[in-house]
C-alpha cells in the first residue's frame, strides 16, 4: 500500500445534505428545518444552561467563596528534578523550560525540598523552601534569589 492509496473505510465518509435544492430532494423549500420557529431562524435555539424562562439552575445555587485574580501563582519544582542538569550547572527559569520541566513560568518558580541532589547546582528561582535551600547547600550548590 502506497500513500495515494489510502482511502477512507466503506461507509466511514458520506456526502455533505444539499439543503434547498428542489421539492424533490425531501431537504427542499424548508430545508429540514420545519416552518418558523426560534430553530428556523440564522442563529436560533437557545442558550446552554436555558430552562424555558425558569430561573437557571447556575443562578438558583448559592454562590461562595472568593477569587482574588491578582493573587501569585508559583511553579513548584522538587529539587529532584533538579538531577538532570550537570554538575557546575546555574540552573535559571531558561534552563528548566529548555529541559522540558516547567512549560511556562507562571508569577516566579519556588523549588520545594522533596528528594535527593547529588550535583553542586547554582539554582536561581524566586523562592525556596528551608529544606530545598538545606539540600542544595548541603552538596555545595548555591540557592539564590531572583
Amino acid at each position: 500500500m502506497k500513500l495515494h492509496e489510502l482511502k477512507p473505510a466503506e461507509g466511514a465518509t458520506t456526502s455533505a445534505k444539499r439543503l434547498g435544492r428542489g421539492v424533490g430532494s425531501g431537504l427542499g423549500k424548508t430545508s429540514g428545518k420545519g416552518h418558523k420557529g426560534a430553530k428556523a431562524r440564522s442563529g436560533g435555539g437557545k442558550r446552554p444552561g436555558f430552562e424555558g424562562g425558569q430561573m437557571p439552575l447556575t443562578m438558583r445555587l448559592p454562590k461562595r467563596g472568593f477569587t482574588n485574580n491578582f493573587r501569585t501563582e508559583y511553579v513548584a519544582i522538587n529539587v529532584e528534578r533538579l538531577e538532570v542538569f550537570e554538575d557546575g550547572m546555574t540552573v535559571t527559569p531558561v534552563e528548566l523550560i529548555e529541559y522540558g520541566i516547567i512549560k511556562k513560568i507562571n508569577d516566579g518558580i519556588k523549588i520545594m525540598g522533596n528528594g535527593e541532589l547529588t550535583k553542586k547546582l547554582t539554582v536561581l528561582a524566586n523562592k525556596f523552601t528551608a529544606t530545598a535551600k538545606e539540600k542544595i547547600e548541603a552538596v555545595g550548590g548555591k540557592a539564590e534569589v531572583i
